[in-house]
């Protein structure tokens, strides 16, 4: 089969490699129909890493995906040839003590489909998962959104993990994909007013046909001043969906007291820098998300019921021979992009 394969820093090239063979009774060959460029992939692109997680060359990243089952080990019960299904990219043990109690997304053993050290990647004609990281999807929902599904499904586990949301106000920093993910079941679960940055006019445009309350560039006018006009007290939870330290920043400035932290983007740096002050006296609680657990079924069920709507997110195309004009797009934030997406 084709695999386009990382072998250096901001390089890519297509080779020839075996295709995987069903080998264990739960093993799921599937026949891949589109992949969605996370931002995740562009750092392991432009950067050869996340925090310890050091790209290996060569070495095939992607984990946004969807396709059709197209051989089944002996034991699978739930999935037949043919089949058209969504990938969750997690792969825990479900031994272990975090698997024990309901938290699989931090498994101590986990494999990461995409992952260096962990799992090969999606940016390939075939991949091998396991029965338990194939969910069907029903007869009307396209490969884009079963493959969208799983950023969706990290927005769904963070605006879930902020409850109370009902008639919050709510900012969400940074607009990319996760961004996006965030906003849509936010309103969907009844989020009050949403407010939105980015430096993106392209993408801010997107965020108002979407439902927000207020878009506006950071780099061009005072976000924070702007959103408290309208929201004197502050607001009760902020999103940080950019991994930028000024955006942690604005989100202290913007929260009321009590107001919730939720740290959804993947900084470039090791560390943040905390405003202790403001973080003491309004007693901000800063919560950590990792990926998702157990969202991605609540959120092809969003999309399934019209709940939720994800037209806007994919912006480009490309074929899977065209991968790295997909994955240079993405790191330059070129032609206001949003989500690149690669047909097989």
């Amino acid at each position: 089969m084709k695999s386009m394969v990382l072998t250096g820093i901001r390089e890519m090239e297509m080779v020839e490699v075996p295709t995987p063979k069903v080998v264990n009774k739960n093993d799921v060959l599937v026949r891949l129909k589109v992949l969605a460029v996370c931002g995740s992939d562009v750092h392991y692109y432009v950067s050869g890493k996340i925090g310890d997680q050091v790209v290996k060359y060569p070495f095939a990243v992607g984990h946004e995906c969807a396709g059709v089952v197209e051989k089944v080990g002996a034991g699978v019960l739930s999935l037949k040839v043919g089949d058209r299904v969504a990938i969750e990219p997690s792969m825990p043990c479900f031994k272990c003590d975090q698997c024990l109690i309901g938290r699989p997304h931090t498994c101590r053993n986990l494999k990461f489909l995409g992952c260096p050290g962990q799992a090969p990647g999606s940016l390939s004609e075939f991949i091998l998962m396991p029965e338990t990281s194939c969910i069907p999807i029903q007869d009307h929902l396209t490969f884009d959104q079963a493959a969208i599904s799983e950023p969706l499904a990290i927005g769904v586990y963070a605006v879930n993990r902020s409850i109370p949301l009902q008639n919050s106000n709510v900012g969400i920093l940074g607009f990319g994909p996760i961004g996006m993910s965030v906003l849509l079941p936010a309103l969907a679960k009844g989020a009050g007013n949403v407010f939105v940055t980015d430096k993106i006019d392209e993408r801010l445009k997107i965020a108002c046909k979407s439902g927000a309350r207020y878009a506006g560039n950071a780099d061009k006018v005072d976000v924070v001043q702007e959103i408290l006009k309208q929201e004197p007290a502050g607001l009760d939870v902020v999103f940080e969906c950019c991994g930028q330290q000024e955006a942690l920043e604005q989100a202290y400035e913007l929260l009321k007291p009590g107001g919730v932290l939720m740290l959804i983007g993947i900084p470039e740096f090791d560390h943040w820098h905390m405003p202790v002050s403001i973080g003491r006296h309004k007693e901000v609680t800063v919560i950590n998300v990792r990926r998702q657990n157990g969202a991605l079924e609540e959120a092809l069920e969003l999309l399934a019921t019209g709940r939720v709507d994800i037209s806007e997110m994919p912006t480009h195309r490309f074929a899977f021979a065209e991968s790295k004009q997909a994955f240079d797009l993405v790191a330059s934030y070129g032609d206001g992009v949003m989500k690149a997406m690669i047909d097989f």
